[in-house]
């Protein structure tokens, strides 16, 4: 079945219930970044397959709004569809209610299924669309009668996530949380996001690719703690556990209809960029809604002193795994044909045979020569460059370890740079560094670091449209909030043992792409009269491509940076590996 005779079965079904424009997210009730198959809805009737998108079609048009990241991607995948790629953040590109309001009759219907929505996006939708005239229903969901063969929901199954891995106990975390609603003068929280379930009940699972949770919710009050999971997905061992930390288990199904009935008037603490539209509703209702980040998303963020220890311990087994890649990449490059694909499979073969080890933690970006300029560009049979010997090779992956979450990228340049490229390559370096030697007072948000990762770029009059950094969870969401480093405004400051990645970057259009990645924590750097000041711990252990480097462009500190950079790599790796690969590694962590 095509994308256009999807789109026409949606068409049909608009008709049937009066729906001029219907708006699909790509989001799940959880509100994932990543989701099961079975809610992959927007993929399935655009063919695009970026993680975030929202289709939104009327009788006569269709258009899909996304971020740069996917610019190229979708404007690949949309061709023949009769769908528009609105392309968000260019000043040119309309919002989805001025495009509905330019194209509708007033009083027209606009529908969505508000369990796929945020509350605070799906209620400024609702007023943009109200103040255009447009009638809304935010209960509607056309797809159960159109698509056919839909994927069943995951049936996986829950483990446990040991203590030796999580740092503490599911009662010391509850307390922690209760801690947090006496400080927010609440009575409870509605916990909705599969990663901050699995944080708060100290469990794991593998119902969406990546990352490593199970579907869920949670409810934690003053007087109790509620874990909502069907009984088929978690073993009566894991059930008797979290009782006796004082947990009842109730049925998934069960979750909705409790969070509509929570006792009248109490204050339930909701983050409304986390809490889908359909139940933030049915709690306001009864209610007093206190608006603020989630609070196990807030506790989360901040690694306690066993999950940061696991973390680095995690990124030896994945500097191990990468090194031993690299080392064979390098011996194989022009006597085996290699491609994008099989490259891919190649580093998750060598990950797999880590400790720990349980997946990938996103889906692998092997982008030779032009691909690399597309930010999240995936690899298929159908498109898989073969590597050359030449020009530039961007690889971005990552790992799922029991003991913590890895997420790094290098650019490899596999001949002789241009000196284009060697300039592109420092700048990016550069930016990496600068962030890296930060040291900061408390309070300090991610978007006062921001340029830091920018200015060396900036002065050339380069810039890449992503943030530059994003949180990174212990054994869970390779993306996690809610910090971030990044333009765009965000008022969560920088706390002490949270992890972040440091990803700045530059992408040339059918040429090339330079992204260097590392992992980073937020560490005590001063205690003086000014104040606390914290600095970066570079966490990620995988040498540097110096290849494509015009030395002449850093500083002092930079070259230093670098060179102690290497060193602790090779301190850190080299006992874990053969002596081949000892040799290649002492070679690539030279000093400069």
């Amino acid at each position: 079945m095509s994308v256009v005779s999807r789109l026409e079965s949606l068409r049909k079904a608009m008709i049937s219930k009066s729906i001029a424009a219907y708006i699909i997210p790509s989001s799940d009730p959880h509100l994932s970044e990543y989701i099961s198959n079975h809610y992959k809805t927007r993929e399935w009737l655009s063919g695009f397959t970026g993680s975030a998108g929202t289709l939104v079609v009327t009788q006569n048009e269709a258009a899909l709004w996304t971020d740069s990241r996917y610019f190229i991607q979708a404007e690949t995948e949309l061709k023949g569809t009769g769908i528009s790629l609105c392309k968000m953040g260019l000043p040119e590109t309309p919002t989805i209610e001025t495009w509905l309001s330019l194209i509708l009759q007033k009083k027209a219907l606009v529908a969505f299924n508000g369990r796929l929505m945020p509350y605070s996006l799906a209620k400024a939708t609702i007023q943009k669309l109200k103040d255009a005239k447009l009638k809304v229903d935010s209960n509607i969901d056309l797809i159960p009668d159109i698509w056919k063969n839909r994927p069943v929901l995951p049936s996986g199954k829950a483990f446990t996530h040991e203590l030796r891995f999580a740092g503490a106990t599911v009662e010391e975390k509850i307390e922690a949380i209760r801690i947090e609603l006496l400080k927010n003068h609440a009575n409870g929280c509605v916990i909705t996001t599969l990663d901050d379930v699995a944080w708060t009940f100290n469990i794991r699972g593998n119902d969406v690719d990546y990352n490593p949770v199970v579907m869920a919710y949670g409810y934690v009050s003053m007087d109790d703690a509620v874990l909502f999971i069907d009984s088929n997905k978690i073993s009566n061992t894991i059930v008797e556990s979290l009782q006796n930390e004082g947990v009842a288990v109730l049925p998934y199904s069960k979750a909705a209809k409790f969070f509509g009935k929570l006792g009248k008037k109490e204050t339930i603490a909701l983050d409304g960029n986390r809490t889908n539209f359909t139940i933030y509703n049915s709690i306001c209702k009864r209610n007093v809604v206190h608006e603020c980040i989630s609070i196990p998303t807030q506790l989360k963020a901040k690694k306690n002193s066993v999950e940061l220890e696991n973390i680095r311990g995690a990124m030896v087994s994945d500097g191990v795994a990468l090194v031993k890649f690299f080392t064979w990449f390098e011996q194989s490059l022009g006597n085996e044909k290699i491609d994008e694909v099989s490259l891919g499979k190649k580093l998750f073969e060598f990950r797999s045979k880590q400790p720990n080890f349980v997946s990938e933690s996103f889906s692998i970006i092997v982008g030779y020569a032009d691909h690399g300029a597309i930010v999240h560009y995936s690899a298929t049979p159908e498109t898989a460059y073969e590597i050359k010997p030449k020009g530039f090779l961007l690889i971005d992956s990552g790992g799922q370890y029991h003991s913590g979450t890895t997420d790094i990228t290098r650019t490899l340049h596999l001949s002789s740079p241009t000196k284009e490229e060697a300039t592109d390559y420092t700048l990016v370096l550069k930016g990496m560094i600068q962030l890296s030697l930060a040291k900061f007072p408390t309070g300090t948000r991610g978007v006062q670091l921001d340029v830091l990762a920018r200015n060396a770029m900036w002065r050339e009059g380069v810039n890449y449209g992503h943030g530059t950094g994003h949180g990174v969870g212990a054994f869970l969401n390779v993306h996690e909030g809610p910090q971030s480093i990044r333009q765009n405004e965000n008022p969560v400051t920088l706390e002490l043992g949270m992890v972040q990645s440091n990803e700045p970057a530059i992408y040339r259009a059918g040429k090339y792409g330079i992204r260097i990645e590392n992992l980073i924590a937020c560490v005590p750097a001063y205690d003086n009269e000014f104040g606390k000041f914290y600095q970066f711990e570079t966490l990620t252990l995988c040498p540097i491509d110096t290849n494509p480097i015009r030395v002449e462009m850093l500083t002092t500190d930079e070259i230093d940076w670098i060179n102690s950079y290497h060193k602790m790599v090779y301190e850190k790796l080299s006992g874990k590996l053969t002596k081949k690969e000892r040799d290649w590694l002492k070679a690539k962590t030279k000093e400069i």
